[in-house]
């Protein structure tokens, strides 16, 4: 099973229209990601120690239904495709209305930045553990890299 978090939505991410705003959306997506490295025994202090960030090349969001204030979601992640070693990957995000209904989706595609040469770097081993042990979508696909493997 993919990962999912219920969330209470809040006031503060809702507009003049009385329907969450656009970029609340993504904000939900990128909170689920946190909260899967950390439970899987990832955290932001484990970044830290490690020297890395994540780094997003594209964030593609799709609106299908609006999400009215009052409204709960639940937020999936989706391992949809990555690199041999990991240095690059993609999740689909599913925001799904309290009926079942998808709200939209977000598929993001990204890399790891050392912080301090601020250079892509590949996951250190522990990371890796955890993507092989995530559930692959059905339809997976390999990133291939189209320049020389990074470390």
């Amino acid at each position: 099973m993919n990962f999912e978090i219920a969330f209470p939505t809040i006031w503060a991410n809702f507009d003049a229209n009385a329907h969450m705003r656009h970029t609340a959306y993504n904000d939900y997506a990128a909170e689920v990601r946190s909260r899967f490295f950390a439970s899987n025994g990832f955290s932001l202090t484990d970044f830290a120690k490690h020297n890395i960030g994540p780094v997003l090349f594209t964030e593609n969001t799709k609106f299908y239904r609006e999400i009215l204030i009052g409204e709960n979601i639940k937020v999936n992640l989706i391992f949809i495709a990555a690199s041999s070693k990991f240095e690059r990957f993609k999740f689909n995000h599913q925001i799904i209305k309290e009926d079942g209904v998808i709200s939209a989706e977000i598929e993001i595609y990204g890399a790891w930045i050392d912080l301090t040469q601020r250079k892509l770097t590949t996951p250190p081993q522990q990371m890796i553990d955890i993507f092989n042990d995530l559930e692959k979508s059905a339809d997976f696909e390999e990133i291939v890299l189209k320049s020389k493997p990074l470390n």
